[in-house]
């Protein structure tokens, strides 16, 4: 589990096929320590296993759904990504949850500076889209970003000064891919939404109990 609170870009040494996957090799920076093998890492919203560490380098192993499902076999040598390491119980949680379990590739189709910000807009695919409301939150290739508009599939969103130092944002243009993640929050009330339909009870009070959304009474 992340937040969504980029903690800086790695750069990316190599990318190579390994059998039906590929091995990422990623220099994470210098203040990104303490990692170990078997640890979660957020690289560009997706979330990795660090199968090997050597000082600041780590080994990254991409599975053949994570090739189908995300940008990630496009990156290249010397590329930036965003990184994360995973949220622990003491952390706080700046952004919002995220799994980094990518919901499909959104497209970048406006970005425009306004002073020190940037306002971009991204075509969000129909799998994300019915998840995203008026200002809740996204993750987009991992950043947790607050969403100020939406029209139909697409959305506006104001980046700050500080998450245009930490993250890849600067260097993205109009056309580029970037994973999504909608907020977990509107999966589960869905399912449970689901789950009420079948029963024909509908989702009240004794149905969130049952689940343990709220104490029972």
């Amino acid at each position: 589990m992340f937040t969504g609170i980029i903690e800086g870009t790695g750069k990316v040494i190599r990318s190579e096929h390994q059998g039906q996957g590929r091995r990422l090799s990623v220099v994470l920076p210098p203040d990104l320590t303490g990692v170990q093998p078997g640890d979660s890492i957020s690289v560009n919203g997706v979330c990795l296993t660090a199968a090997a560490i050597k000082g600041q380098r780590v080994e990254l192993d991409l599975s053949p759904e994570t090739l189908q499902k995300t940008t990630l076999p496009e990156i290249r040598e010397g590329d930036l990504v965003n990184v994360e390491r995973a949220l622990t119980w003491s952390g706080r949680l700046g952004g919002h949850i995220v799994t980094g379990h990518i919901d499909g590739v959104g497209v970048m189709t406006a970005k425009e500076k306004e002073r020190d910000f940037l306002r971009i807009t991204i075509r969000v695919p129909q799998t994300a889209v019915r998840y995203i409301v008026q200002k809740g939150s996204v993750a987009i290739d991992g950043i947790s970003l607050t969403v100020n508009g939406i029209a139909n599939d697409t959305i506006q969103l104001m980046i700050i000064p500080f998450t245009l130092e930490k993250t890849t944002l600067p260097y993205r243009g109009v056309g580029d891919r970037a994973n999504v993640e909608a907020d977990i929050v509107g999966k589960y009330i869905e399912r449970l939404m689901e789950a009420g339909n079948r029963k024909k009870e509908g989702v009240d009070l004794s149905f969130l109990a049952e689940h343990g959304f709220i104490k029972e009474q």
